[in-house]
């Protein structure tokens, strides 16, 4: 018995260096991000993050389903796309603002559960319908763009300044620019070309438009705040992983 005792000592540096190299290549220890995915961070970091969904100031008014940390993960191709935005609107004093990103379909689930339980009309979120038609309405989706890590909810603000508080309806104010409502405001007013709207709205929503388009991004008309990448490196696929900070 003693005789292994020190034969097992002896060989206890090389079964450390066994179980450290062990534990670098160990799935434990990866990112468990998806091949093809980023975080916006790694790739542009001087994009602010303001992710809703991760807390509680949203239309649930609870952090939701999924979203583990307040962070933006995205294709590597939407979020290299978005950095090419940031640069051309940052010459002119202005910064990208991202409201939300990936969105895991248990997520998605989360938000079509919630609508189901029903209730009236929110005065900071949905001013005409009820809770349980915004499915209907097409303001929240059984499926998600958002699952297939190329879309984006995001709005501009000022590098240096305090932004607009929205006074329609829709997220609390972020600091951006006046885009006439806040995001997630399941109202007809979010509508992108929404006439008539405040010049100054108007105006910023065609800033925000242009720049998209330019890098490759497609509007969905019913918010002005929602870009998908054109075209797709996962069109047809949906993810459930996560959202985490690593």
């Amino acid at each position: 018995m003693p005789g292994r005792a020190e034969g097992g000592a002896s060989r206890q540096p090389w079964l450390v260096v066994f179980l450290a190299t062990l534990a670098l290549f160990s799935p434990a220890s990866a990112d468990p991000l998806p091949s093809g995915f980023v975080r916006l961070a790694d790739v542009d970091a001087t994009i602010r993050q303001d992710i809703r969904y991760a807390g509680a100031d949203n239309f649930l008014r609870r952090k939701v389903d999924g979203y583990e940390a307040p962070v933006c993960i995205l294709t590597e191709q939407t979020a290299r796309a978005l950095s090419n935005v940031q640069k051309a609107i940052a010459a002119k004093g202005l910064t990208l603002v991202v409201f939300d990103c990936y969105r895991p379909a248990r997520a998605v689930a989360d938000m079509v559960r919630w609508t189901m339980q029903g209730g009236p009309p929110d005065p900071q979120w949905y001013l005409n319908v009820d809770r349980g038609d915004l499915i209907a309405k097409g303001y929240v989706g059984e499926l998600s763009s958002h699952s297939r890590g190329s879309t984006v909810d995001l709005a501009i603000a000022e590098k240096k300044g305090n932004g607009t508080i929205h006074p329609t309806c829709g997220a609390p104010d972020a600091g951006t620019l006046d885009f006439g409502t806040g995001f997630d405001c399941f109202d007809p007013a979010s509508e992108t070309a929404r006439r008539p709207l405040p010049i100054v709205a108007a105006a910023n929503r065609k800033i925000l438009l242009s720049a998209m388009r330019a890098a490759g991004f497609r509007n969905y008309a019913r918010e002005w705040w929602h870009f998908t990448l054109a075209p797709e490196p996962f069109p047809k696929q949906r993810f459930d992983f996560p959202v985490t900070a690593q």
